[in-house]
């Protein structure tokens, strides 16, 4: 059985800290970051979608991010406990 707030809060963290290793990535190297956010599309050029950064758009943005892992992260493992309960 999987604790559903440990496993939305784990998800959080985890999200949290990726968006802040990217923001901080396209500050201090945007060349890395251009070359890692499009390898991961194959070659396409995401990166150049990507919007300015601001204090405003970095806040609005994590804050936004963090409450879906949230949600996904205690949906994910509610889901998961009622499916193991079930016998066959």
């Amino acid at each position: 059985m999987l604790k559903p707030q440990a496993l939305a809060n784990s998800f959080v963290l985890t999200t949290a800290t990726l968006y802040i290793f990217l923001y901080l990535l396209k500050l201090v190297a945007p060349p890395f970051f251009r070359l890692l956010i499009n390898s991961q599309f194959l070659g396409a050029d995401i990166a150049s979608q990507v919007p300015k950064f601001s204090l405003v758009n970095f806040v609005g943005i994590l804050i936004a991010v963090c409450v879906v892992a949230w949600v996904f992260g205690y949906l994910l493992a509610s889901i998961y406990n009622r499916l193991a309960e079930k016998k066959p």
